[in-house]
């Protein structure tokens, strides 16, 4: 089961679209938890050939674990979905180990600490961490990353536009592309959760925001719903670069890119003197094996641009200063955001293909468990 939301910061819609939500798997019921014996993850089988596949997955029953002195027990509540996980499973160099085979699938989590003897995290506490695809697991707070304020916003945007995708596009843009007031910003996957967010912080801070994405859905979303200056549609099209230089007729002053290949191309030839380049990912483009190159474009030399490749990993220690000023704009309504959300634990692999394929509208999430 797959559903859609988007916010425009209406608390009673939320809550309305959060009591339709049907039981998780564990039969907790909203506002209160009942624990079985049984608990379930889902462990990988294989790798990429190169294409991910949903049988690479596997859902295994377990019993329910028990914690020792210093350790809580979390029932994941949402469980997060990135494109980079095509290269997490991948047996080849990346900037992380690969997940090993028959171990549970990596994954950042929101859950409630249902059982504790940590002194840090007393039952009730609402977290964000890394516990990966499992109902519920044991942590000693090492896997943890903050402790989430459940009355701030509801508690899956801790995994998107609150949380590690926001973080994201704010480092890249305000961080790398360093934006300023009257600049001319383009945006890959611009309807995505982190392209959104891109070009809503480029409108906080006084810059033209043009997105590039797929399909008309995608193109009205960035205009009517993330208040885009302009919309390029890559599918509408072989050639995106007549749709932007419509769209950015004076140049482009920073480019937020998550995709490569030929968007890139396109966009690399109309940046201006000056510009700035952020890397934040490679969707379009095989992982491995490495396509040829690398080979500099002649563009980053004539318009003395500057291009910087960035993790959000090597950014965790401003994470609270981050979100706390994502927070103030969310409050004061400047940001927006979509959801993808499917239903059980099950159904994880399956909502993984379809975020590759680009067929997800919004930040694709898993529903594990029914919020506290």
């Amino acid at each position: 089961m797959v559903e859609s939301r988007a916010s425009a910061c209406e608390p009673a819609a939320i809550e309305l679209w959060s009591a339709s939500v049907a039981s998780g798997p564990e039969s907790v019921k909203l506002g209160g938890t009942a624990l079985s014996d049984e608990n379930q993850h889902v462990v990988l089988r294989g790798r990429p050939d190169p294409s991910v596949r949903a049988d690479l997955f596997e859902p295994v029953e377990t019993d329910m674990p028990r914690i020792a002195d210093g350790q809580m027990l979390i029932r994941v509540i949402w469980l997060s979905l990135e494109p980079a996980m095509r290269g997490w499973i991948a047996d080849a160099p990346n900037y992380s180990e690969p997940v090993p085979i028959g171990a549970p699938m990596t994954g950042f989590t929101v859950g409630e600490v249902v059982d504790s003897r940590h002194p840090g995290y007393p039952v009730g506490t609402i977290v964000q961490g890394r516990q990966g695809w499992r109902r519920f697991a044991v942590s000693d707070g090492s896997d943890i990353d903050r402790v989430v304020d459940p009355s701030l916003a509801p508690i899956s945007t801790a995994l998107h536009v609150l949380g590690m995708n926001g973080a994201t596009a704010y480092v890249g843009l305000v961080d790398v592309c360093r934006v300023k007031a009257g600049d001319t910003v383009v945006v890959t996957t611009a309807a995505g959760s982190v392209g959104s967010v891109v070009g809503q912080i480029a409108k906080v801070m006084g810059a033209r925001a043009v997105g590039v994405t797929g399909g008309p859905d995608k193109v009205r979303a960035c205009l009517e719903e993330f208040g885009f200056d302009a919309a390029v549609d890559y599918k509408a099209a072989d050639d995106i670069g007549p749709g932007l230089d419509a769209a950015a007729p004076d140049g482009i002053d920073c480019f937020f890119d998550s995709v490569g290949a030929d968007q890139f191309d396109a966009v690399l030839d109309r940046i201006n003197v000056g510009a700035r380049i952020a890397i934040c990912g490679t969707i379009g483009m095989p992982s491995f094996p490495l396509p040829m190159g690398p080979r500099p474009n002649r563009q980053l030399l004539v318009k003395r641009a500057r291009m910087e490749g960035f993790l959000i990993l090597d950014h965790y220690d401003r994470f609270n200063e981050i979100v706390g000023r994502l927070a103030g704009w969310y409050r004061d309504g400047h940001l927006k955001y979509r959801e993808d959300v499917t239903i059980g634990l099950d159904n994880a692999a399956d909502a993984l293909i379809r975020l590759l394929n680009g067929q997800n509208t919004g930040k694709a999430l898993v529903r594990v468990g029914a919020d506290p």
